[in-house]
């Protein structure tokens, strides 16, 4: 679903530019992985650690990658990344006492491809921080 907007440049130009979110879904591990539960530590398993943070990241066009996209080669290697380190592919759950646990479940983690056509117009990166408020 397209989704245009517009901002200032570091000039005070205007720039208009459509985000296209394709619809979320779930990378899973490339093997089947180990169905167990691992409690956390003390150390892990603070309240204060109890918070989720939106992760946006951009990746300008390589001519080393012609005939490959980006999101295809990412979602391959999270897949295989994810064998090796399982837990991330697992969900947490409250167990006794409130004590946090991993559900190795290999249910995979969330994976939303965008595409936005502004990338190469901008020069400074720190203007495209101001996409996050739109993708996220």
């Amino acid at each position: 679903m397209p989704h245009s907007s517009t901002m200032a440049t570091h000039s005070g130009i205007p720039l208009t530019f459509t985000v296209r979110r394709c619809k979320p879904e779930f990378v899973a591990p490339a093997k089947p992985t180990p169905c167990e539960q691992k409690l956390l530590s003390d150390i892990d398993d603070q309240a204060s650690l109890r918070f989720q943070a939106p992760l946006v990241h951009f990746y300008r066009h390589q001519p080393s990658m012609e005939g490959k996209h980006p999101a295809e080669v990412i979602r391959t290697a999270l897949a295989q990344t994810l064998v090796l380190y399982y837990p991330f592919a697992g969900r947490l759950r409250e167990g006794a006492n409130g004590k946090l646990i991993v559900d190795c479940n290999g249910e995979g983690v969330l994976f939303i491809k965008a595409d936005v056509d502004v990338l190469s117009k901008l020069s400074k990166l720190q203007t495209v921080f101001i996409l996050m408020k739109v993708l996220v």
